[in-house]
């Protein structure tokens, strides 16, 4: 007997909503509409997921910072972030049980800092006089000024020093206005893909900025989850031209994150099962897959090189001698200039007018005792350099 017109009518409406409730629906969140996350990862993983049918739409955000909140309230939701980012705002904020990252190998983005002082050309030295530089850094939420700020925590009697901080309204100003300044104390930190052909490495070129390269001890040693969170990394910054080969730095970068929400904080049976199985599907995807085959990032993780240990360690050991040539530059100025700050107090206004001369000329001191500790840091740099090009 063949089956009624209701019954049919039923039997598909059934099937229907069985079908729509299958596909797991949320949100990839990444940042910028052209930024890489959004441009170059986020579509690829999308695709993958929509074949385990998974629907997940890719979002916009203000950045990793935004990222991570979302997957906070809503464990279904998918992010990426840098991986120093997402250690500084979990594990400073306590949520790092809230969150279970799926994969760390999908590219990284490197720490640049920038100065147009030709002396101050190690990390060693930034930490070294902390008191006497200041940094111009892009906005306040953005990931650039969470990983300084996790910079500053990792090292709080180096970089967390460092109290002169101002914010720019992009990176793109705070570069150029450190470019355009007379004022070599003042340095800038961004972080992003080592792109030869971005514009930021052009201008910074153009305009006598240079690279100091973010090597520390204390900073490779970061782990979260079993995860190195920096690795040292010689990158292009400038492309090959006829009779000379591109121009490299050796820096700090940090892995690309995905993320989601622990499965543990979904209810017991579908919601949780479902979660399990992103995380499980996505980690058995080949990462050329996650991101565009003959986009940037597949050429740029190409580009990049990390380093053996024995050149790590010459880096590193460069970095120490650079801080520890550099650290008697701010203690005999501070010894120096302690009386005589304290006497202007003492009489007034008017004193502090008189000691004004004295505090320029020490000033002026520890910037020229930094210049010929410099040679010492440029002897060292060099040395590590050899190691690394044999």
């Amino acid at each position: 007997m063949k089956p009624s017109q209701p019954l049919l009518l039923l039997f598909a409406i059934v099937t229907s909503v069985g079908l729509s409730t299958s596909l797991y629906a949320s949100q990839i969140n990444t940042g910028g509409e052209n930024g890489s996350y959004h441009s170059q990862f986020c579509e690829p993983l999308a695709s993958e997921l929509e074949k385990s049918r998974f629907d997940y739409g890719c979002v916009t955000s203000d950045g990793a910072g935004e990222n991570i909140r979302r997957a906070i309230s809503n464990p279904t939701e998918v992010g990426f972030a840098q991986l120093d980012v997402f250690a500084y705002e979990t594990l400073t904020r306590g949520n790092n049980d809230k969150l279970e990252i799926i994969r760390t190998d999908l590219g990284k983005e490197c720490l640049f800092v920038v100065s147009k002082n030709k002396n101050l050309t190690n990390y060693g030295q930034v930490l070294g006089v902390p008191e006497q530089l200041k940094f111009i850094l892009p906005p306040r939420t953005s990931g650039n000024a969470r990983t300084f700020e996790f910079l500053q925590q990792i090292d709080p009697d180096g970089l967390g020093k460092i109290t002169n901080i101002s914010y720019a309204n992009s990176t793109d100003e705070a570069l150029n206005m450190i470019l355009d300044s007379d004022e070599t104390d003042t340095l800038t930190l961004f972080v992003q893909l080592p792109d030869p052909d971005n514009a930021r490495f052009q201008l910074i070129a153009e305009k006598g900025g240079h690279f100091i390269p973010v090597i520390d001890r204390k900073l490779l040693r970061q782990e979260i989850s079993g995860k190195k969170v920096y690795f040292a990394e010689e990158t292009l910054i400038s492309n090959p031209s006829w009779g000379t080969s591109g121009k490299k730095v050796v820096t700090a970068c940090t892995p690309i994150v995905l993320f989601t929400g622990a499965p543990d904080r979904l209810a017991f049976g579908r919601d949780r099962d479902d979660q399990i199985d992103l995380i499980r599907t996505v980690r058995a995807v080949p990462a050329e897959k996650l991101r565009r085959q003959s986009g940037l990032v597949s050429t740029l993780v190409k580009q990049t090189k990390s380093l053996s240990a024995t050149s790590v360690e010459a880096m590193v050991e460069a970095t120490e001698k650079a801080k520890t040539a550099a650290e008697p530059v701010i203690n005999k100025a501070r010894d120096a200039a302690k009386p005589v700050i304290e006497s202007a107090s003492e009489a007034g206004r008017k004193a502090k007018e008189s000691a004004k001369p004295m505090i320029e000329k020490l000033e002026q001191f520890g910037r020229d005792t930094l210049n010929q500790a410099s040679e010492m840091t440029k002897r060292a740099t060099e040395s590590a350099k050899e190691l690394i090009n044999r």
